[in-house]
């Protein structure tokens, strides 16, 4: 009986080409190198997919009882409150996240602290490295730090990304019969658990592969400069009009005067002009960044909406809306509207909640491959020793 599967094996092997051969040891070393990696950032991607929802239930001091939009206090009116209760700590801007929602404070410090739009009272103050920012530590750098770690975790985004395309070579039918398709688009759930392992890898594996594509190419153009650039060139941009773009605009000697406004008039005025004037999705989510030099401009952020944001600048002396601000996200061209949309694309909020699901099973699926991939493996390679 040896003998026989020993002839049937041969034969198979002898009958695939050389770039078949190839392709599955490559398909195999590269996952096994990569499958460690693969995994926890499969499982961190999942967890993080949720962090508002999940912070939204179990961080009380984020939610408040909704009121009009106008009793929300501006900043003119927190900031002092806030400067009363840390008198030592250095403000940099207010995130108002909503009618429902606190004011997070960005202080200088470990602790984020959150503040009630409507009458400006601490709602809480928690550490910084809090649970998500630990899992995100892990899906970002492996908690090797920074430098170590995101060399790691995109070298093996960028080998998860030809292992897909591998393994759908790997998974593609030679003969398209009845008994190919069933194996290929189905799962023998009665059948033993070496095939029922086998059929998760490759037919759950081919299910998510659009996604898994998507997922690893947004997290490619995040890690590497390179490609970055290839995608915005072949989405339809260029570079230098790119570069252009984002030039924050110099500061021109008639404005190094003295401002018209004062500092917390001045961002009373920009929080009233972005909400009633500006803000198209989500207006009463907007951040406003105090500025750091009295020559710096004013920075303010709206339109936060799944998962992506419009950024604006203001003149320091004349409050005027600056060329460099970005345009609403549904205005923009398509190479734009990709740069922008890609953190929204690689997370599963640019559809809410329905893709944010759909995104949590397929990185659970990408979490489940290097497992599944791996008892393939080692299953052969223990039935070959018997032999």
């Amino acid at each position: 009986m040896n003998v026989i599967n020993k002839q049937s094996s041969k034969s198979k092997t002898k009958g695939k080409s050389r770039f078949s051969k190839v392709n599955a040891w490559l398909h195999l070393w590269l996952g096994l190198a990569s499958g460690i990696v693969v995994l926890i950032m499969g499982v961190t991607g999942c967890i993080l997919v949720f962090e508002h929802e999940i912070k939204a239930m179990t961080s009380p001091w984020l939610n408040v009882e909704a009121q009009s939009a106008d009793k929300i206090l501006p900043p003119s009116k927190i900031y002092p409150l806030v400067k009363k209760a840390f008198p030592k700590k250095d403000i940099h801007g207010l995130w108002y996240n909503g009618l429902d929602k606190t004011i997070k404070v960005d202080i200088e410090s470990d602790s984020l602290i959150y503040v009630n739009p409507y009458n400006g009272q601490i709602t809480g103050m928690v550490d910084h490295e809090d649970f998500f920012h630990e899992i995100d530590e892990g899906h970002r750098y492996l908690w090797l730090g920074k430098e170590i770690g995101t060399t790691i975790t995109s070298w093996a985004t960028l080998i998860f990304f030809f292992l897909l395309i591998s393994g759908i070579i790997l998974w593609f039918p030679k003969k398209w019969n009845k008994t190919t398709v069933n194996s290929s688009f189905k799962i023998k759930w009665k059948a033993k658990f070496k095939r029922v392992n086998y059929d998760l890898h490759n037919v759950l594996g081919f299910y998510t592969l659009i996604l898994a594509f998507l997922i690893a190419l947004t997290g490619l153009i995040m890690s590497f400069h390179w490609v970055r650039e290839s995608t915005y060139w072949i989405t339809g941009g260029f570079a230098n009009e790119k570069v252009k773009k984002e030039v924050v605009a110099e500061v021109k000697p008639d404005t190094l005067s003295k401002p018209k406004y004062d500092m917390l008039t001045a961002s009373d005025i920009i929080f009233n002009k972005v909400r009633k004037g500006i803000a198209i999705q989500n207006k009463e989510a907007v951040i406003i960044h105090f500025p750091d030099e009295p020559k710096d401009n004013f920075y303010a952020c709206t339109d936060m909406h799944n998962g992506n944001w419009r950024d604006l600048y203001f003149d320091q002396k004349t409050l005027e809306l600056l060329p460099n601000s970005r345009n609403y996200i549904g205005d923009e061209k398509f190479h734009d509207w990709m740069s922008r949309s890609n953190y929204s694309l690689h997370v599963g909020a640019i559809g809410g909640l329905t893709t944010k699901i759909i995104y949590f099973i397929a990185s659970l699926i990408c979490a489940s491959l290097p497992l599944t991939g791996f008892y393939i493996w080692w299953g052969r390679t223990k039935k070959a020793k018997k032999n």
